[in-house]
């Protein structure tokens, strides 16, 4: 039988504990600002909570931030019944002219962008794409840019697997190099059809360097349970314990402060499936309004994690159903002088987390923390939930599901 606490972990969590000597931290982690206020926050949980209760879904990311942006610039040219639709899949009031909340999905665009380099490294991108046909007009074009980031992209003449080959290319540069998954489910490309498409790449730089351990691979009990390199430091943390649902919840800041990775992890070894259910805006404000300030001894996976995903599927469940279609949809305010029919072909969306050991620069230059002799103990070797928030603007930049980590193969059962 398999234990989740091994030898090797209890060796690691002593180390932890000898780094903190005596005395009561006299840093104070600064509170996280107050959330989810904004439309990204709505669509990214719901969005979230579709995909998870797919049968066989791992490791599932999504940019909040992203989608919503460029749902609100598409939502900018639509009309009728297609534009109350994209208005309440954003859950903005339908007498709102400014669908997605504009200035502020812009705010977070833009605080993003500051961040980036000093907070972490980030690599980011969004388009739509058309074939020939009825041209976009250069009003939406340019307001679909400048507010939103998305850029206009032209597929070529070719089929549908040479469509598939451009999207996959622009994924590859979008995410300075990486490749994604191959592409799976139902993509539209041709005439009049509007694919809107979103990559993000993410490696968070911390406010402390992790200590790595790339020797001693300790075991992570996710859908299968394999060996990965483990990091490890003892620090002050904002963390809070809601014993009621037997969740642990880790804030972690970014060098310079500009964003947060938060952690959600069940206290004991299961799937997150009871985790996914729980989690709405409500409960996930609570959490992290109840975060203080604790000495913490954190082991973290060193890992990359990789989702690709084409999200019509989840988008019409969530009641964004015209757009799909020729005959209904409605993207008049998007059309130039020669009038035609527009409609969603696609929403693909790339995103990738890298978690690794670095911190920003001039890291090594902090004081070091006052940590307790009894840290609390937050030992990721099990499947948890991780966010990553803007915290000047609030947004949600990152939000998905650690289910599966590559590595060698453990056939023992719990």
């Amino acid at each position: 039988m398999l234990q989740s606490v091994s030898i090797s972990h209890l060796i690691t969590l002593l180390a932890l504990l000898v780094q903190g000597f005596s005395g009561v931290s006299t840093q104070e982690a600064p509170a996280s600002p107050p959330p989810m206020g904004d439309s990204s926050w709505a669509l990214g949980l719901r969005l979230y909570r579709a995909l998870r209760s797919e049968s066989g879904a791992l490791n599932t990311f999504v940019s909040p931030l992203l989608l919503a942006s460029s749902l609100g610039a598409l939502g900018r040219g639509a009309g009728g019944t297609t534009a109350k639709q994209l208005h309440d899949l954003l859950q903005t009031p339908t007498t709102s002219k400014k669908l997605g909340q504009a200035g502020e999905l812009a705010g977070g665009l833009e605080s993003l962008s500051e961040a980036n380099g000093t907070s972490f490294r980030l690599y980011s991108s969004s388009a739509v794409f058309s074939k020939q046909g009825p041209q976009l007009s250069e009003g939406f074009m340019k307001e679909s840019k400048g507010k939103f980031g998305l850029k206009h992209q032209t597929l070529g003449q070719g089929d549908s697997k040479r469509d598939l080959k451009q999207f996959h290319a622009w994924a590859t540069e979008g995410m300075g190099g990486v490749e994604g998954a191959p592409l799976r489910g139902e993509i539209q490309t041709k005439t009049g059809a509007l694919v809107v498409a979103n990559t993000l790449r993410f490696k968070g730089l911390w406010e402390r360097e992790f200590n790595e351990d790339t020797s001693d691979l300790r075991t992570f009990l996710g859908a299968k349970y394999t060996k990965v390199p483990m990091m490890h430091r003892a620090g002050v943390y904002r963390h809070y314990e809601d014993v009621e649902n037997m969740v642990q919840v880790l804030e972690l800041r970014l060098w310079g402060g500009g964003a947060s990775v938060v952690l959600l992890m069940p206290f004991h070894v299961e799937s997150l499936a009871r985790l996914d259910k729980l989690l709405s805006l409500d409960l996930l404000a609570k959490w992290l309004n109840h975060t203080s300030s604790t000495s913490v001894a954190v082991s973290l996976p060193r890992a990359n994690l990789r989702s690709t995903l084409s999200l019509q599927k989840q988008l019409s469940a969530l009641g964004l159903t015209d757009a799909w279609d020729q005959k209904t949809a409605d993207f008049s305010g998007a059309l130039g002088k020669n009038q035609g029919n527009l409609h969603l072909g696609g929403v693909l969306h790339w995103a990738s987390l890298e978690l690794g050991s670095d911190a920003g620069q001039g890291a090594a230059e902090l004081e070091d923390e006052i940590v307790e002799k009894k840290p609390k103990v937050f030992y990721a070797d099990h499947s948890f939930v991780v966010l990553v928030r803007d915290n000047s603007s609030g947004a949600p930049l990152l939000l998905g599901a650690v289910d599966l980590l590559e590595g060698e193969a453990l056939y023992d059962e719990l």
